[in-house]
């Protein structure tokens, strides 16, 4: 077994770390306005054209990814028929409706991923199943649950407002839209905005851009379903952007250009992904009543370190806490203490990645390409990549790695990408530089929700998100929020949050609706009173740790300060707080919030 310097390897995460740690933070991210707003256009549907909406609603929901259609699948399930869907995309799928680049597919394994396979009676094609199977199936949710018949597509909420005497709120959009709705709820995740890199000279470049949610099929040839992209044959392409974006669309590039330029600031930690197509007989036998249910607890459990029996979904997620806690068992009686338990945590994190990057070497040729490849920090610091072709990419002879030692692109020119003093010539520069995660929620909406007394939702977070169970905010009545902040925090997962806070909105309107209540607000007291239990809490763990390398995960290495809250979940973990929700909402009791 190789000995770990461990101090060593701490010095170089720190020193690693401090290369990128930038003042502006988000800021150094461009907002999508004025000259760059057409790269927030459509390329996928066209616009419909339709008469202004002004009819009154039962339930609004903005969004309609995975947030909207678990929640509206829901309320359906409880009798609910009359939900409206508010989607700024031209059909559902959100992130997924978006997300059409070459090679996407999900990082989770579906089995987990995709929501409401039991009740659809879907079978994903493979553990790891791509865009289209996904956006499909967010189709196929959507038709089964009725949800298309009231939703308004390429539609975007512009302004929100809390009519209290009429105990409903209005809504506008920039469609011309003014309708009413008795109860709404939001699931516009941070999923959907997508950023370019605030990099001089970005608007001179004469060749062809694009971001990779928008991807332009049309520029390179082929198809979401993986056709080759045959129009980059002669092509010089550069791509801006090394995370799990990059790490699932590079090998398409590398294998369809005439050069690849791949411009790294940080490299991802890549392990095995190790997919494989589902075999029907053994689905057969997982598929039993209740069986997603019970694979989201056994992931969520396994991934978080909870003592399980078995581990249904066997992936990279789950392999960090498998060691862990098999680390842990064997500490002797002395050492099981909080400060042991840390330790082998740490050292089991450290295993880990020796590994990731042994395997860089193993996989790639060039010793330097291989060094540079080599991601220093640890395993939750940035979004773990699992892929099986990533890698490989860069031994194709046209392929390149621009390692910028966490500098950054320089700076853009006419003709291409300017790297630590290096011009390289582009035809076409991809930006794989994400979504917006860290910015004001109000600058990703597009609105600023008024509630009662016309306080603004910015207003009443001027000092940092506050909610009870990341759902519920004082002063704004039978609005609901639908995202995992405040909650579980469950990062690994996401729409497991999201199942769980549609679950319970549906079943408080269901309960408002039968006994004619009007209005659901918390309580000031529950709120204050959950905010104070969720910052006891010492620290946001190894995810989003202040020492870790910039990333969304942790505020682009920014102290999070009066906004700490908004990156904080239950205390005790996220089973706990799924356990915990459940029995709130069961209990009938609904303590914290007032009916009336």
């Amino acid at each position: 077994m190789t000995v770990i310097d461990k101090d060593a390897l701490k010095r170089k995460y720190a020193e690693e770390r401090d290369k990128r740690l930038r003042p502006d933070g988000n800021d150094q991210y461009i907002r999508l306005s004025d000259r760059f707003a057409h790269y927030l256009d459509d390329p996928y549907t066209p616009v419909a054209e339709r008469a202004p909406v002004t009819d009154h609603v039962t339930v609004a929901f903005i969004g309609g990814g995975f947030a909207g259609l678990v929640t509206g699948a829901r309320l359906k399930e409880s009798g609910i028929d009359d939900v409206r869907i508010v989607e700024k995309g031209g059909d559902f799928g959100g992130t997924w409706y978006w997300n059409r680049y070459p090679g996407a597919q999900c990082d989770t394994a579906s089995f987990v991923y995709m929501p409401l396979l039991e009740e659809t009676g879907h079978m994903p094609s493979e553990k790891y199943a791509h865009a289209p199977e996904i956006l499909e199936h967010c189709q196929r949710i959507g038709k089964q649950f009725g949800l298309y018949d009231n939703a308004l597509f390429h539609t975007e909420v512009t302004g929100l407002e809390w009519d209290d005497p009429g105990s409903r709120w209005i809504v506008r959009t920039n469609r011309g839209d003014e309708f009413t709705a008795r109860f709404l709820a939001m699931g516009t995740g941070p999923l959907h905005v997508p950023k370019l890199p605030g990099i001089p000279g970005i608007e001179e470049f004469r060749g062809h851009a694009f971001h990779t949610s928008r991807w332009d099929y049309a520029y390179t040839g082929g198809d979401p379903a993986g056709a080759p992209m045959d129009r980059l044959a002669d092509e010089r392409v550069g791509i801006i952007g090394t995370g799990a974006t990059a790490v699932q669309c590079v090998p398409h590039l590398a294998r369809a250009c005439r050069e690849l330029y791949v411009f790294q600031r940080t490299p991802s930690s890549v392990d095995v992904r190790d997919n494989r197509p589902t075999d029907p007989d053994w689905f057969a036998t997982i598929a039993t009543p209740g069986w997603q249910q019970r694979w989201l607890e056994n992931f969520t459990a396994n991934q978080t370190g909870a003592l399980t029996d078995e581990d249904l979904v066997m992936d990279g997620w789950t392999d960090l806490a498998r060691r862990v806690r098999s680390r842990i068992m064997s500490l002797p009686p002395d050492q099981f203490t909080p400060e042991g338990m840390m330790a082998a945590f740490e050292d089991s994190d450290f295993e880990k990645m020796e590994e990731i990057r042994a395997r860089v070497d193993a996989v790639v040729d060039d010793p330097a390409t291989a060094q540079a490849l080599k991601a220093w920090y640890r395993q939750l610091c940035k979004r773990p990549c699992f892929h099986d072709e990533y890698l490989q990419a860069f031994n194709e002879p046209g392929t390149h790695l621009v390692d910028t030692d966490g500098k950054g692109v320089e700076r853009i020119t006419e003709a291409g990408v300017v790297a630590a003093g290096v011009e390289y010539e582009v035809d076409c520069i991809v930006f794989a530089s994400g979504f917006e995660v860290g910015t004001d929620y109000t600058r990703r909406a597009g609105y600023d929700p008024v509630g009662r007394d016309g306080v603004r939702l910015s207003e009443h977070w001027a000092d940092g998100m506050r909610t009870l169970h990341g759902i519920h905010v004082h002063g704004f009545p039978n609005m609901f929020i639908v995202q995992p902040t405040q909650g579980a925090n469950l990062i690994s997962n996401i729409p497991h949050n999201l199942t769980e806070s549609g679950r319970t909105i549906a079943v408080m309107i269901r309960h408002a609706l039968d006994n004619g209540w009007d209005q659901i607000e918390v309580t000031e007291q529950a709120e204050d009173a959950w905010i104070d239990l969720l910052l006891s809490n010492p620290g946001p763990g190894i995810i989003g740790s202040p020492d870790c390398t910039p990333g969304y995960y942790n505020n682009e290495g920014q102290p999070l300060g009066k906004g700490r809250q908004l990156f904080v979940g239950y205390p005790m973990g996220a089973m706990a707080f799924f356990r915990y929700i459940d029995d709130w909402r069961t209990s009938g009791d609904f303590e914290g919030v007032e009916f009336r």
